[in-house]
C-alpha cells in the first residue's frame, strides 16, 4: 500500500474460503465481531445506531471504542463510521466527521471476496495523519487474517 500523507483510503481484499453466510454472520453480529475483532461492544449493530464497547486487543485495552452503523445490506455490505477524535481527542474537528469503514462481500469462484475499505484520513491534520494511516494499515493487515482465521476453522 502507498503511504503518503494525501492518501484518504485504506483497502484490503481478503479471499475467503467459507461460505458467504459464515462471512457475513462474522463482521455483522456483535459478539462474533469482536471475538475476531478483538473488542467487546455493548449492543448489535444497527442500522442508524451508536455501538460502543472496549477493544481488547493487547496494548490497545484503554481505547473506547464508538461507532455509527450506517448500512447493512444482507450478506452484501456492512459499514460503520466513528469519529476520529477517538484516536486523536486533542484535536478538534469538524461536526460530523467520521472516517468509515465498508466490509464488502462479493461471490467468487473460491468462495466470498471481502473488500475492507476505510476512508476519511484526509480529515486529520497532516502531521498526524501519516501516524493514524499506518497504524490501521496495520491493523487492518492483522484484522484480515483474523477474520480469515476465524470464518475457516
Amino acid at each position: 500500500m502507498n503511504e503518503d500523507t494525501h492518501q484518504d483510503k485504506i483497502e484490503k481484499i481478503v479471499d475467503l474460503a467459507a461460505p458467504v453466510a459464515r462471512v457475513w454472520g462474522a463482521i455483522t453480529d456483535h459478539k462474533e465481531f469482536g471475538e475476531w475483532f478483538r473488542v467487546r461492544l455493548d449492543s448489535p449493530f444497527k442500522v442508524g445506531e451508536t455501538t460502543t464497547g472496549n477493544i481488547t486487543f493487547p496494548g490497545y485495552e484503554h481505547v473506547k471504542w464508538i461507532s455509527v452503523t450506517e448500512q447493512m445490506d444482507h450478506e452484501r455490505l456492512f459499514a460503520f463510521s466513528w469519529p476520529p477524535s477517538a484516536v486523536d481527542p486533542d484535536t478538534n474537528y469538524a461536526p460530523g466527521a467520521k472516517v468509515r469503514v465498508e466490509f464488502k462481500l462479493e461471490p467468487i469462484e473460491t468462495g466470498p471476496r471481502l473488500t475492507i475499505t476505510e476512508t476519511g484520513f484526509q480529515q486529520f491534520p497532516e502531521a498526524k495523519r501519516l501516524e493514524v494511516l499506518r497504524s490501521n494499515i496495520e491493523g487492518w493487515n492483522i484484522q484480515a487474517k483474523n477474520v480469515a482465521a476465524h470464518v475457516e476453522r
